[in-house]
């Protein structure tokens, strides 16, 4: 069970936020406690682990898996794009210079 204090900010939250459904209110708080229950059991998960010289890096990255960077996604639209145009056979399309572009910047 969260905190009534924390409970009470995300009440302030949702208010600031400008929201002002009730309904969606209980659905908010919720989801926020079920959350906040989540992250409190991974970090404990977490923390067992490394006390038994495991890395918990991995458990971490399976719970709570980073989006695809901004170059991850540009990298797979080419690849479609590619498989596209060779499908189509568009005589003259080459992906190496754009992949090569953005293989030089960082994720």
């Amino acid at each position: 069970m969260p905190p009534p204090e924390l409970v009470q900010q995300w009440g302030a939250d949702w208010h600031c936020s400008g929201n002002a459904d009730g309904n969606r209110f209980t659905r908010f708080v919720a989801t926020s406690a079920a959350q906040w229950g989540a992250d409190l059991e991974l970090g404990a998960c977490c923390a067992l682990m490394d006390e038994w010289g495991l890395d918990s890096n991995d458990l971490m990255e399976c719970r709570r898996p980073n989006p695809p960077s901004l170059k991850q996604q540009a990298l797979a639209q080419l690849d479609l794009l590619s498989q596209k145009a060779y499908a189509r056979d568009f005589a003259g399309f080459q992906a190496d210079t754009i992949r090569a572009a953005l293989e030089t910047l960082d994720d």
